[in-house]
């Protein structure tokens, strides 16, 4: 079985860590390493191999990650931070570093799901349900409230604002000219985050997840199966001829998915869908190699998580 050396850049936040923990048990790891822009963060409990990096907006990233990649023989190189992430989107930045090594979402998948505008434009024309979303230059008011006012490129809730006033609203924009409107979706169906996968073959798979959030993250969520929101997944993925794994982001309205958001990156939950038998981490190695995928075992309908916390302590 062969064996690689991979580096998980902006290893330090919650996404990294989990991913961590999942490939200090890979049997395809012969050396795992991690880096981050800061030590202040548990991720250097997790990878045995951490380093301090340089952040993507500095004039010698690209050439320390080189070095770094050459000097400790990196087969692949994972990035977990949306800023690095949209870096690698910009492939005239990735020369002398081979797209081959990257373990992450194809290129449509990434240009599409950073920019809501443009998600929002590419479910319109595959006609898949969607909040009404616009930018705000092309707005005074909304027609009605609420709306949901959210960062045009950044994910996460802190971009993410629930808006009930118009005063709100004004001072949002004011503030925050980049910011998008969307049409504020009723939870009365629930909130679903879903992780979609697609090889290289066109091997689909998918796990949805219905959640409660705590704190801005998942905090709770139980495997659900519904036909109307996989059979939406496998279009999303079809239609993005996606590589890769990313997550999608949705709310049933009379029991019609409409997808909020497109993540093209792994997810918070990708621990819990490892213990699910989404093992999307692992699969992308085996793409990689060009082995065939381990299999997926869906059978964990029923089966709930819960968001917990641990403590590290330095010596």
């Amino acid at each position: 079985m062969k064996k690689v050396n991979l580096l998980v850049t902006g290893c330090g936040g919650d996404i990294g860590q989990s991913i961590g923990k999942i490939l200090n048990y890979s049997v395809y790891i012969s050396k795992l390493f991690g880096c981050d822009i800061s030590e202040k963060n548990a991720a250097k409990f997790i990878y045995k191999n951490f380093s301090i990096s340089l952040p993507c907006n500095h004039p010698d990233y690209l050439n320390h990650l080189i070095s770094f990649i050459e000097i400790n023989k990196i087969d692949f190189v994972l990035p977990i931070a949306e800023p690095e992430l949209r870096f690698f989107t910009s492939t005239s930045k990735v020369s002398g570093l081979s797209w081959d090594k990257m373990i992450l979402a194809s290129h449509k998948a990434l240009s599409i799901g950073f920019d809501k505008l443009k998600t929002a434009e590419f479910l319109a024309v595959e006609g898949m349900p969607f909040p009404a979303t616009s930018a705000l230059d092309l707005i005074t008011e909304p027609k009605e409230l609420p709306v949901i006012l959210k960062s045009k490129t950044g994910s996460g809730s802190s971009k993410v604002h629930f808006v009930e006033d118009i005063e709100a609203f004004h001072f949002l924009v004011k503030r925050n000219p980049d910011f998008i409107m969307q049409e504020y979706l009723k939870n009365t169906d629930g909130e679903y985050t879903c992780g979609l996968f697609r090889s290289s073959n066109g091997t689909i798979r998918n796990i949805i997840l219905k959640r409660e959030l705590t704190g801005g993250y998942s905090g709770y969520g139980e495997v659900v199966a519904h036909n109307e929101i996989s059979e939406l997944l496998i279009k999303i993925a079809e239609k993005l001829n996606l590589i890769g794994s990313i997550n999608v982001q949705l709310r049933l309205v009379d029991n019609i998915p409409f997808v909020f958001e497109i993540n093209p990156r792994f997810s918070s939950t990708v621990f819990f869908r490892h213990m699910f038998g989404f093992r999307d981490v692992e699969w992308s190695i085996q793409d990689k190699l060009g082995i065939a995928l381990s299999e997926y075992n869906a059978n964990n309908i029923g089966k709930k998580f819960y968001k917990g916390f641990a403590e590290y302590i330095s010596k």
